[in-house]
Order: C-alpha cells, then sequence, then structure tokens
C-alpha cells in the first residue's frame, strides 16, 4: 500500500488558516489596523465598501517596509516581533505569529504600496490567491496602503456565509471602536461607501469615549484608577443609572489588547452589587497594565483570549477598584455615623423655646355646598344622638341594621338631581365587572371556573407586538404630534442603522429626519405611547435591536419586537377598573393572548376546584 499522507500545498495551507484567522471582513480590518499601529503609525485611514466585501483599505504613516521586507510580509510564520520561544512571554505588540498577511493574501485580492521614510522610491506588490502577479517600484507616501478587494472571491461557500452589509458593518465598526478606545493618542477615521462614520483627533480617553459613542457619555463616565505591584488599572466606568438592558459598552484591555474575559466581567458586576437596577449591565472601559510574563495571550488565533498566572488576586483588585470608584464619586450609598441627616449643618439651630408648634385656623361652620340659597330643613336622627351608655347594650346588633325606611330617609339628605342626571346614575341591567389589581403586577379576574391572573407587562408587550407588526405590514402607523420636537444624538454606528431601518421606523408611527451629522429630529411618536421620553425609547430601541439574537425573526419582527418591550407598561403601575378592562378586551382580540413574547404564559387560570383542594376541600 503506497503512503498516503502528503504536506500540503502553501496556497491551500494558507486557505486553512485564513478559517481561523479571518472569519468576516471585521477580521481583516482587525488584523490591518494592528499591523498599522504596531509599524508607529499615528494617522490611520480605514475605508470599505460593501462593509468590506468589496474592498477593505488602510492607509498609514507607520515606518513602511523595505523591498525584502515587503515581499516576506505575505509568507506564513513570518514576522518581525518574535525571535526565540521566550519572547511569547514578552510580548507588547498586537500582531506577532505572522499568519494575517498571509492568510488575507490567500482568499482575496491584495495590493501594497509601502515606502521607508528614508528611501526615496517604494514597493507596488499585487496578489490574487497567494500568487504574485507583480512586484515593481512606484512612488508612494512614506507608510503603507493595504487594499483588500473581493474577500473570499475563491471560496464561494465562505462568502454566501457572510451575514447582510448591515450585519456585518456592525461588526466591522466593533472592531474600529476597540482599537481606536485603546489607542487615544492616535487619529482615526473610517470610511463607508463614501461616507465618512467617524473622525477620531488625537485625544484623551474620556474625550475618545464621547466621540464613538455620542456626548451624552460625557455626564455617565466615572474614573477608575488604581496601582499595586501585580497591576496597575485605569479607565471608566459608567453610573448606575445608566445601565443598559443588553450587553452594550463592555470593554477590557490587558496591555492595550482588547480582550473578552467573563470571569473579569464578573468581578465589575459583583462591584455594582445592590446599587444596580435587576437584569442591567453597565458601562465600562477598563485598561489593565500587567507584567506580560504574567500571562499567555497565545490561546486563541483571534488573541482575544488570556491566560493568568494569579486570576484571583486580578479578580479581588479589579472589584475593589470599581467599588472604590463608585464610593468615591458618591454613586454607591454611604453612611455618615457623625452627621445627623435630618437636619443641615450650614444653617444654625434656633433655641428650643424659639421653635414653636404651627397652628392650623379652619372655621367649623364653612359649608363647601352652600351657595347662599336657603334649602327646606331637613330633620334627621343620628345614632350620635342616641342615649349614651357606659355599658354595652344588650341589643347593641340591632345598630347595624338599616330599615327600610331609614335607607329612604338617608337618600332623601343627598341633593335633589336634575332628571338628565337620575337617567345618568340609573343602574344597567348588566353590572359593570370589576378587576383586581394585585400588587400593580398582576390583574385578577373572576370567571364562571374560577379565576384568571394576568401579568399586565406581558399582556401588553402582546398587544402592541401585534399591533407593530400589522402596521409594518400596512407601512401606516398612526402618529401622534410632538408639542416641542426633540432631538436625539447617536453616535456614527447607530445613525447608519437608523438609516437603514428608516422605513420600518416611519411605519411603526415614528417620524424622524436627520438634523446634522448625527443627529435626528423627532417630530412625533406612535399614537400609542404615552408618557416617554422620545430620545430614551429610540436609543432603547436600537439597543434591542442590534443585541436580538432570535434568528428567526425577521427584520420587522425584530423591531416591532423590541419596541413593543420598551413601550410596554412596568410592573408597578397603577391601573384603574376600566384600564384593566381595556387591557384585557384587547388581550383577548390578539392571534396568541397566552404566550408573551419569551414564551412564557401571560394567564394562568385557577379553578375552584383547585382552590377547594388547597383548603383541603371535597365538596
Amino acid at each position: 500500500m503506497s503512503d498516503i499522507i502528503q504536506l500540503l500545498p502553501d496556497s491551500v495551507a494558507n486557505q486553512i488558516a485564513a478559517g481561523e484567522v479571518v472569519q468576516r471582513p471585521a477580521s481583516a480590518v482587525k488584523e490591518l489596523m494592528e499591523n498599522a499601529i504596531d509599524a508607529g503609525a499615528d494617522h490611520i485611514k480605514l475605508i470599505i465598501k460593501d462593509a468590506g466585501k468589496s474592498l477593505i483599505q488602510v492607509i498609514d504613516n507607520g515606518c513602511g517596509m523595505s523591498v525584502t521586507d515587503a515581499r516576506l510580509c505575505f509568507e506564513r510564520h513570518a514576522t518581525s516581533k518574535i525571535r526565540k520561544a521566550e519572547d511569547l512571554f514578552a510580548i507588547r505588540t498586537m500582531g506577532f505569529r505572522g499568519e494575517a498577511m498571509a492568510s488575507i493574501a490567500a482568499i482575496a485580492h491584495v495590493e501594497l504600496k509601502t515606502r521607508r521614510v528614508e528611501n526615496e522610491l517604494g514597493t507596488v506588490i499585487e496578489i490574487e490567491g497567494s500568487e504574485v502577479i507583480q512586484q515593481f517600484p512606484d512612488q508612494a507616501p512614506a507608510g503603507t496602503s493595504i487594499s483588500v478587494k473581493n474577500l473570499f472571491y475563491n471560496i464561494p461557500a465562505r462568502r454566501n456565509f457572510l451575514k447582510s452589509n448591515s450585519v456585518e458593518l456592525r461588526h466591522v465598526i466593533d472592531e474600529f471602536q476597540r482599537i481606536a478606545l485603546a489607542h487615544p493618542e492616535i487619529f482615526f477615521s473610517f470610511h463607508s461607501d463614501g461616507n465618512e462614520l467617524f473622525h477620531l483627533p488625537k485625544e484623551a480617553l474620556k474625550q475618545r469615549i464621547v466621540h464613538l459613542f455620542g456626548n451624552s457619555y460625557n455626564q455617565r463616565l466615572v474614573p477608575v484608577e488604581e496601582t499595586t505591584t501585580i497591576l496597575n488599572i485605569k479607565g471608566f466606568i459608567g453610573k448606575p443609572e445608566f445601565a443598559k438592558k443588553t450587553r452594550g459598552e463592555q470593554f477590557f484591555f490587558v496591555n492595550n489588547r482588547f480582550i473578552k474575559d467573563p470571569y473579569l466581567n464578573h468581578a465589575v458586576l459583583n462591584a455594582y452589587e445592590e446599587i444596580l437596577p435587576a437584569d442591567t449591565f453597565p458601562l465600562y472601559v477598563l485598561f489593565i497594565d500587567i507584567d506580560p510574563s504574567k500571562i499567555d495571550i497565545n490561546v486563541h488565533p483571534t488573541k482575544t483570549e488570556i491566560k493568568y498566572e494569579d486570576e484571583k488576586a486580578i479578580y479581588a483588585i479589579l472589584r475593589s477598584a470599581v467599588k472604590r470608584s463608585l464610593g468615591r464619586f458618591n454613586i454607591a450609598p454611604t453612611l455618615d455615623f457623625n452627621q445627623e441627616t435630618g437636619f443641615d449643618t450650614l444653617i444654625t439651630p434656633k433655641p428650643l423655646d424659639e421653635i414653636q408648634a404651627p397652628t392650623i385656623s379652619f372655621n367649623p361652620n364653612f359649608n363647601p355646598f352652600d351657595d347662599g340659597t336657603a334649602r327646606p330643613t331637613r330633620t334627621y336622627t343620628a345614632p350620635e344622638q342616641l342615649e349614651r351608655k357606659t355599658s354595652i347594650p344588650q341589643n347593641w346588633d340591632s345598630l347595624y341594621q338599616i330599615t327600610e325606611t331609614e335607607e329612604v330617609e338617608q337618600l332623601s339628605l343627598l341633593p335633589e338631581e336634575s332628571s338628565s342626571e337620575k337617567e345618568f346614575i340609573q343602574p344597567s341591567d348588566q353590572p359593570k365587572k370589576q378587576f383586581f389589581q394585585l400588587h400593580n403586577r398582576y390583574i385578577v379576574s373572576q370567571i364562571h371556573s374560577g379565576f384568571m391572573l394576568i401579568d399586565q407587562q406581558a399582556a401588553h408587550e402582546r398587544i402592541l407586538f401585534e399591533q407593530f407588526q400589522q402596521q409594518l405590514v400596512q407601512n401606516q402607523g398612526s402618529s401622534q404630534q410632538s408639542l416641542f420636537p426633540q432631538t436625539v444624538d447617536l453616535n456614527p454606528a447607530d445613525f447608519a442603522l437608523v438609516q437603514e431601518i428608516l422605513p420600518e421606523i416611519h411605519a411603526l408611527g415614528f417620524q424622524l429626519r436627520p438634523f446634522g451629522k448625527t443627529t435626528y429630529i423627532v417630530d412625533g411618536i406612535p399614537a400609542d405611547l404615552e408618557n416617554i421620553n422620545e430620545s430614551q425609547i429610540i436609543e432603547k430601541l436600537l439597543e434591542d435591536f442590534k443585541h436580538q439574537s432570535d434568528l428567526r425573526l425577521s427584520k420587522r419582527e425584530r423591531l416591532a419586537k423590541s419596541l413593543a418591550k420598551n413601550a410596554s407598561i412596568k410592573p408597578g403601575t397603577k391601573l384603574d377598573n376600566e384600564g384593566m378592562a381595556d387591557l384585557i378586551d384587547r388581550l383577548f382580540a390578539c392571534e396568541s393572548p397566552n404566550i408573551s413574547l419569551t414564551g412564557k404564559p401571560v394567564i394562568i387560570t385557577i379553578t375552584l376546584q383547585e382552590l377547594a383542594e388547597r383548603f383541603g376541600r371535597t365538596n
């Protein structure tokens, strides 16, 4: 039998490696921008088309490459950062494996233009599928420009697995934001399909956060800083009142490298214990500086996971630093046992003999129903006029018996109504059904076989969801004009998302119009939304829409679900009998009244038989 094990050709090996390193356009963006940072650039420009599927171009003013380096950078395991195995535990740069450029060149058309400052001419190299098409000297600015075109052109199966342009663009923006946050000392710009989404000058970290996520974040940030012999921590955390229902802006950087670490995330959430609203997640942008020999970053192809030598100590220090910042800036509740909270120490209290109790004056003969006209005198014998005795009378129970004559006499004391009023207050043949609200969360309704218990929030969510779905299908939602139009400031990523789903937002009843680069004016909101903040409801709508992971839902269903969840009445909302009756009527008019948007029951029915069994009754 002949030998069956053979060495793979380099082109095939590179395509296999690309499956680990380059999963989507955002992966290529990450690798190219990290290379630009490692080259010492302080001015980096990112240009993409079709969310990176057609073009990804990164232009930097770094050190550039020589002719030999420009050719070697596309070879597998070619790197300038490592010379021996020990160097893996002293890495301070972003890229170091030497696989990124070879992997990208294996699955795309790549053009490289580079020149060192000391050279007069630069080098141009064109590669298609790991094969060098041409290489020649040419005029080029100092630094490097890399263009990646037609990603996955030779692997159509991989290209077919890419998502829509909007989804892929959000992934690219996520990678761009992570790199821009890690390096506020570098100028970044980001252009997508000819539009500039980000223009970030060199600035401090706080200003970089505000430029990336919006001006509203300027008032949400609390600084964190801790220096120890094990590690140093700096950055910002968000105030608890601005926490979101979904995991949004949460960033960990270890030695300026973005990582994902549930263990450290738990440390931050633990520091927020008892001051964070339920089911919400805080903002944080935290940088951990640690000795590279104490960590191992070579555990994942994308370099987003790290192993620590002493993770328990890091957990304790991080939790303590966040908790101290929350207390230092008066975010967490504190107690001062040396001061009486009921008095203001800045005001000198009066002597006790000068303090007088407040007095109330009133007219005991005041009658709010007396309009000055004479009324016939009526006599009425009240129980208080009866002879009082010190002992309990033997016939005390007869005091609670109202005779027919007494009832008529009491009714005669009321003012006489007009004929129209009498007609209005006459009882109907069918008495009005009464509902009861339990802890302002559940509605109790009596039925023939027992009673129903209805979750008022889940019921309202179901009603609004089906209503918004119908409006989206008809492309016509009722809207109410805002008396004072509000402005909504969005970050560039959310602004681009609104532009994409603007027809659906208009169909729901919102009236938005662009105003400036990243701002919308809200002229109207859906008619069923009451007592809401326009900017908050739109921000929450976008946040839920971005982070919904149910792939079975269409874009319209996701949008309707997000708005229904945010616009529904919340637990603790008091409803009158008319409001509860209306809610129940609208619920049973839905197609699926029994199931909530999360798949849980909306209505629980308890029969008389079940109650009898609970009380141990047999009949």
